[in-house]
C-alpha cells in the first residue's frame, strides 16, 4: 500500500477537478483502483504503488487543464487516465492548448485530444488533408472551424462544404420537393457546424454572396475552385471515380479537407470506395496528409467509444471466421 499527496493552490481548480458531486475523483479512483481523499488543500491517493503513480499523474494533467480554465468533463478525465496508462503524460500539455475558432457564441474550438491535434495541425500545413475516423471523432467539425478560421483571417475566399448524396438505406426519390429539397438532410450536419460557427444571419450573408457554398458532390464537376477551402464530408461514399474528380477541382490558393468512416460505407458491395482508395495511392505524397483518428479521439459520450470498441470486435470476429 502506497499513498501519496499532492497540494492544490487554488481551490477553483480543486472543485473543477472533482466535478459534479465528485463525478471526476470517481471515475480515477474506479478506473485505477486507488482511494483520493481529500483533506484541506491536499488531496491523498492511496493503493498500490503503480495505481497511485498513474492516478497522480492523472490528477496533475487534470489540475493543469483546470489551470487553463478548461472544464473538466467525464471525456477529459478517461482520455488522460489512458494517456498516462500509455506513458504519454508528457503530451497532456498539447491538448486543448491552441484555439482554432471562436464560435459565434463566443465559444473557442480546440483540439480535445492527440489525435485531434495531429489533424488540425495537417490541416494547416497541408494543401490536401484527409481524416479518416470513426463517428464522433471531430472530422467535420473541426474541418468546418480550420476553414471558417482561414475565411476570417481572408486566406481563402470561400468556404465550399459538399458531400455525396448516397442513399443510407431509404429512398430519395419518396421524398417530397424539389432536387435541393431532397439532398439537404444530408447537407444537415454541414449546416449545422456552420450556423455553430457563423451565427444563422452571418451564414445567410456569406451565403448570399456566394463566400460560402453548400452543394452535393455531383455539382462540382468541371469547375476549378481558386482561392477556397473546400470540405468534402462522408467521402467513405464517394465511387473512385468521383474521388479523383473532385480531387482535380483543386486550384491555386484553395485547401481540401476530406473526412469520412470507413466503417461506415453505404455503396453496394460491388464499388469500391474513393476514400479507401485515396489513401491508398495519396499517402506519403508530398503536401498531402492521411490522419487517422481512433475511437481515443471521440468528444462524444462514453457510450460512443464503447460501441465503436464493440463494433470493431464483431469485425475482427468475423474475419477471423471467414478465413
Amino acid at each position: 500500500m502506497t499513498e501519496q499527496t499532492i497540494s492544490i493552490d487554488r481551490m477553483e481548480a480543486a472543485a473543477d477537478l472533482f466535478g459534479s458531486f465528485d463525478e471526476n475523483i470517481k471515475i480515477i479512483e474506479h478506473e485505477l483502483a486507488v482511494t483520493v481523499v481529500s483533506r484541506d488543500d491536499q488531496l491523498k491517493v492511496s493503493g498500490e504503488a503503480e495505481h497511485v503513480m498513474h492516478a497522480v499523474k492523472a490528477i496533475q494533467g487534470l489540475l493543469s487543464l483546470a489551470g487553463r480554465k478548461e472544464t473538466i468533463t467525464e471525456q477529459n478525465v478517461r482520455y488522460i487516465i489512458n494517456l498516462v496508462q500509455a506513458g504519454n503524460e508528457d503530451h497532456i500539455n498539447d491538448i486543448a492548448r491552441d484555439v482554432l475558432c471562436v464560435t459565434a457564441k463566443g465559444k473557442p474550438i480546440k483540439a480535445k485530444t492527440l489525435g485531434q491535434k495531429r489533424y488540425v495541425d495537417a490541416i494547416k500545413k497541408n494543401t490536401v488533408t484527409l481524416g479518416i475516423g470513426p463517428a464522433g471523432t471531430g472530422k467535420t467539425y473541426l474541418a468546418v472551424a480550420a476553414a471558417v478560421a482561414a475565411f476570417r483571417d481572408k486566406q481563402v475566399n470561400r468556404i465550399i462544404l459538399t458531400r455525396p448524396a448516397v442513399e443510407a438505406g431509404e429512398r430519395l426519390g419518396f421524398l417530397p420537393g424539389d432536387l435541393q429539397s431532397k439532398v439537404d438532410p444530408y447537407l444537415r450536419p454541414l449546416y449545422d457546424a456552420l450556423f455553430d460557427m457563423l451565427g444563422a444571419d452571418t451564414y445567410n450573408k456569406y451565403l448570399e454572396r456566394g463566400s460560402i457554398e453548400v452543394a452535393p458532390l455531383a455539382y462540382m464537376r468541371g469547375r476549378t475552385l481558386d482561392d477556397s477551402f473546400i470540405i468534402l464530408d462522408e467521402a467513405q461514399n464517394t465511387s473512385r471515380e468521383q474521388m479523383k474528380m473532385f480531387l482535380t477541382r483543386l486550384g491555386f490558393g484553395s485547401k481540401i479537407v476530406i473526412t469520412g468512416d470507413v466503417t461506415q460505407i453505404d455503396l453496394p458491395a460491388d464499388k469500391v470506395s474513393g476514400l479507401k482508395e485515396a489513401m491508398r495511392v495519396l499517402d506519403h505524397a508530398e503536401d498531402i496528409a492521411v490522419c487517422r483518428l481512433g475511437e481515443a479521439d471521440v468528444v462524444r459520450h462514453v457510450i460512443v467509444q464503447r460501441i465503436i470498441k464493440a463494433y470493431e470486435a464483431d469485425e475482427t470476429r468475423r474475419a477471423r471466421g471467414k478465413k
